[in-house]
């Protein structure tokens, strides 16, 4: 008897929130991949460029303009995970770019393995953009105005 009633109070006490352990996920995601992509994906592609060409495989030339323009979409979009209105639209352009990645790792370099990564990545960038939607909304409001 004296379970049942320490049982009932525990779940009267709790403080647990499905939708408070989402949003520290979500916001734990964004923080941390939007690092990632502003030290270590876009900002190489922007402060050492040449050297990143230089030791490329032989199947994968890119041209400079080309990858300065990847390390600036990166960048922007790191830092768009990590500003509240901005993450839905950021995290929507990261996956349509880590796909784009995992199809040129594919089809491009002939090393189909090495595609996981990115679209996994890929996957994790469109849950984010379906979780923060309201917010391409409320971006779309104030710009109206």
């Amino acid at each position: 008897m004296t379970t049942a009633n320490s049982a009932a109070n525990f779940s009267d006490n709790a403080t647990y929130r499905p939708g408070q352990v989402r949003d520290r996920v979500l916001l734990t995601l964004q923080v941390l991949l939007g690092l990632f992509f502003i030290i270590a994906s876009g900002g190489p592609k922007l402060v050492i460029p040449t050297k990143l060409m230089e030791n490329a495989p032989e199947n994968l030339t890119i041209p400079l303009g080309l990858l300065i323009f990847i390390g600036v979409v990166e960048v922007a979009g790191g830092i768009g995970l990590m500003v509240p209105r901005l993450s839905a639209l950021a995290a929507a352009g990261l996956s349509v770019l880590t796909v784009l990645a995992a199809a040129t790792q594919a089809f491009i370099a002939d090393k189909p393995a090495m595609a996981i990564f990115p679209l996994v990545l890929a996957a994790i960038f469109a849950w984010i953009a379906y979780e923060r939607r309201a917010t391409i909304t409320d971006l779309r409001n104030s710009l109206s105005r």
